[in-house]
């Protein structure tokens, strides 16, 4: 997923931005980085795999000097996990271009071989994002003008538009001119924008992830940026805007909403918090209508997406809910992590039973989703462990059948458990009792319910339709045989040995 973050203005940016990618971290454990540009219009920049609070010790945080910057926060669905393809990406030609990438570019092997044939630039790394730059600096450099003017950034990020194709939000810097934002032509990644007015009256301006960055470094939330809409902002303060893209048509992803962003933000007009609540009402109904022969004595929420989605399926049912699971905050995302052993032994760190609330008990166990079914395996054998006499599970995604190429890593069908399965199958295979999945068409009415104007999600992973129309079958065998745990492992290895290496 990654989350991104720009700050432009007047006052030091290197706190902010740390501040706000600390509060992005869940988007993205794998990597961070940031970079300002100082008086001597000279980058400044600072990445490493790790967390934020360990990439940036007190030393970096005084060598990242100037008033505007880029941050990001890294797990990798292209490329591997070295620190190589951590971001921000920096190009010298022209003026000096950085940029940081939220999303998946679907063409990526194309784009590469159009840059060194067209432009005679080399990408150094596998990562698609460091393609988007150079993409990017390409059509700045056909600029005529040497000193660039809103038109000339708009009409590169028209072309860029043109060029790329898959999931992306962005935010870069060009030295001596300012920033620029923008989001794809369906808005299936999200971006937002802020402002603070300082006392002088200057107006600083913050683009995001999700605005729940914004909140915490003192922003004022303004709006979502539109798909296929870009921001420019130059060192003035002065302010443009555009919409660059043929036929944009909001599809936001709707996994969004389900699992990635944190429930205090707001991501195209839609409360998170909100959405998750409608989900457990529309899940909750659909339990009581189907599930009228079981005694369920007690609801309890896999920590932490699920439990404002929990609490209102209990509500429906007119049962207890209970917290039985404690959650490790300092264990990552079992899902993202590149292999099946490793997912495995994290679940154990991760969470612990409290054997109270389920010994003697039929319970009802409630996730966001369910993806690969190892985390729910292992999680119904804690709570039989426990004591539980019945385990009844409650899916508040439909069943994830088709692998994702626009920023999640869900990327071969092989290893989704819902893949060509019945939900009577699933159920054995994790273990449960009873299984229930929600509808689709319940899951995208609750988050429409908060925002009626959007009219399509990106919902691929439950249907197998791209919203951008281009992915084939020799596109997802591709990525399946590059993207695989057996693949992520190897890449792994490489990355580590030449980092050694470098090291020595």
């Amino acid at each position: 997923m990654c989350g991104i973050i720009g700050i432009i203005g007047q006052t030091p940016v290197n706190q902010a931005i740390y501040d706000g990618l600390t509060v992005l971290q869940h988007r993205g454990q794998d990597a961070a980085g940031i970079v300002t540009i100082d008086d001597e219009n000279r980058f400044r920049l600072r990445k490493a795999n790790g967390l934020v609070s360990d990439t940036f010790q007190q030393i970096h945080m005084l060598r990242l000097q100037g008033n505007s910057g880029i941050g990001h926060v890294r797990y990798p669905t292209a490329g591997s996990s070295s620190v190589s393809e951590a971001q921000p990406f920096y190009v010298n030609s022209p003026y000096g271009l950085t940029l940081v990438h939220n999303g998946n570019l679907t063409n990526s092997d194309e784009l590469k071989q159009k840059l060194f044939t067209l432009a005679r630039r080399h990408v150094n790394t596998n990562s698609d994002s460091e393609a988007l730059l150079n993409i990017l600096a390409y059509h700045l450099d056909q600029s005529e003008e040497i000193n660039l003017q809103a038109a000339d950034i708009f009409t590169a990020i028209k072309k860029t538009h043109a060029d790329i194709s898959g999931a992306y939000a962005c935010v870069a810097m060009i030295i001596g001119f300012g920033m620029v934002a923008f989001r794809d032509p369906y808005g299936i990644r999200p971006l937002v924008l802020g402002k603070r007015v300082l006392d002088n009256g200057f107006v600083e301006y913050g683009f995001a992830s999700e605005s729940v960055a914004l909140d915490t470094i003192g922003f004022e939330f303004v709006r979502d940026l539109k798909p296929g809409e870009a921001i420019y902002v130059d060192f003035s303060g002065n302010f443009y805007s555009e919409q660059c893209a043929a036929s944009p048509d909001l599809c936001p992803c709707i996994f969004e909403y389900v699992y990635f962003a944190r429930p205090d933000s707001c991501i195209d007009g839609v409360s998170v918090y909100a959405a998750r609540v409608h989900m457990g009402e529309r899940l909750g109904k659909k339990i009581a209508r189907e599930w009228k022969d079981l005694d369920i004595d007690v609801v309890i929420p896999i920590p932490e997406t699920s439990n404002d989605i929990a609490l209102r399926i209990a509500h429906e049912l007119g049962v207890p809910y209970r917290q039985g699971y404690v959650k490790n905050r300092y264990v990552g995302r079992t899902f993202i992590m590149p292999g099946q052993e490793q997912r495995k032994n994290s679940v154990r760190r991760k969470l612990n039973t409290i054997s109270s609330e389920f010994k003697g008990k039929n319970v009802l166990l409630v996730d966001d989703s369910i993806v690969r079914g190892t985390t729910s395996e292992q999680i119904v054998e804690m709570a039989r462990h426990a004591g539980a006499k019945k385990v009844y599970f409650a899916s508040a995604a439909p069943e994830i059948r088709y692998p994702n190429v626009y920023g999640i890593d869900m990327p071969t069908a092989d290893e989704l458990i819902a893949y060509g399965r019945s939900v009577e199958q699933i159920a054995e295979l994790i273990g449960v009792d009873r299984l229930i999945f929600q509808d689709l068409n319940d899951l995208t009415e609750s988050v429409r319910q908060e925002n009626p104007s959007i009219r399509h999600f990106d919902a691929s992973v439950f249907t197998g339709e791209y919203i951008t129309g281009d992915i084939s079958k020799a596109y997802l065998d591709n990525i399946a045989f590059a993207r695989n745990d057996k693949a992520k492992q190897d890449q792994s290895k490489d990355a580590t040995n030449l980092e050694m290496h470098n090291e020595r």
